[in-house]
């Protein structure tokens, strides 16, 4: 099965800077991949060019088969796009917005779109001046999702939207995920790629820092790790803890790590990767109690954040 998207070396200079520098990535039939990294790491160039909406330096996107940047009107139907700054009519309702996307896109099915409507609680008799954020983020979803494309290129889709919106949103791209839909998308709230993606994409600076699964990425995230013990914990514990992956809090002074919590001991750390062989330890333990946190993708993300360079605002999320 050909990929719906193919990124191949993908670059893109705008005279001394280079906002990306060689991104090779896919999207198969099907999937949703999600692209995360700081402001200005360089997603939205990435969807502008996938849109052929500037012309690569370098490299190609292929588009359902087609070089973007060489494609016309008919590879554009079958592709829906929400940019991250979208710009709409103000003088227009929500059904002449549609009406005139609808135009532009190809064959709707109405009860499709109204359908659409519904679900995101959107009121379509409004002028687009009148409209919050949320509200105009919504019509732009259904003006993108509305003629069931191919491949769905969506950039922060859910900015403005309320928790329950969110969540509908999620919904609306795992039933685009089982209908054989492609979506790339980009947003700044990592629990949503988390909860959407099979894939993720970190782009930091320009460059592809890190691409995998998400339950890959997720795994080696650290697990938080908090201990109640029944009695102090010796130095021959704590180096077994080590042992079995165990990192203490860089607070505590090992190898005591003890803090006192009532009439237990309490000792706290992180395990990254599988934690079975802290669970044969925790077993000789006199345990009061254990909790081993699910590990996080927003942990593993900031992660790669961290490594960056000198002055990088680390945990900032946007285009």
């Amino acid at each position: 099965m050909k990929d719906a998207l193919e990124l191949r070396d993908l670059t893109k200079v705008y005279g001394s800077l280079t906002a990306l520098d060689g991104v090779s990535l896919s999207v198969p039939p099907g999937s949703v991949v999600g692209v995360i990294g700081p402001n200005g790491a360089g997603k939205s160039t990435t969807m502008r060019l996938i849109l052929g909406l500037i012309r690569p330096s370098g490299g190609t996107a292929i588009v359902l088969g087609t070089e973007s940047w060489r494609s016309g009107p008919s590879l554009r139907r079958r592709v829906g796009y929400l940019p991250g700054d979208l710009k709409l009519d103000g003088g227009a309702t929500g059904h002449d917005t549609l009406r005139y996307f609808g135009l532009i896109s190809g064959p709707v099915d109405e009860r499709f779109r109204n359908e659409l409507v519904e679900r995101l609680e959107f009121d379509p008799s409004r002028r687009v001046r009148t409209l919050s954020k949320g509200n105009r983020q919504k019509l732009g979803l259904v003006q993108a999702l509305m003629h069931r494309p191919e491949l769905l290129v969506l950039d922060e889709p859910t900015s403005g939207l309320d928790p329950l919106m969110q969540r509908e949103f999620i919904a609306l791209m795992r039933e685009a995920k089982a209908a054989g839909q492609a979506v790339f998308l980009s947003s700044h709230v990592i629990s949503e790629v988390q909860h959407c993606a099979d894939h993720v994409a970190v782009i930091r600076q320009g460059d592809l820092v890190r691409s995998a699964r998400v339950a890959e990425l997720r795994d080696e995230a650290p697990r938080s790790v908090r201990l109640e013990l029944d009695a102090p914990l010796t130095a021959g514990q704590a180096e077994a803890l080590r042992q079995a992956g165990l990192a203490f809090r860089p607070t505590d002074d090992p190898p005591n790590t003890l803090r006192p919590g009532g009439a237990a001991t309490v000792v706290e750390g992180q395990v990254s990767g599988s934690p079975v062989a802290l669970l044969g330890v925790l077993s000789r333990l006199g345990l009061v109690d254990v909790v081993i946190e699910e590990p996080d993708l927003e942990q593993a993300v900031l992660g790669l954040y961290a490594q960056a360079a000198p002055g990088m605002e680390v945990g900032r999320h946007g285009r």
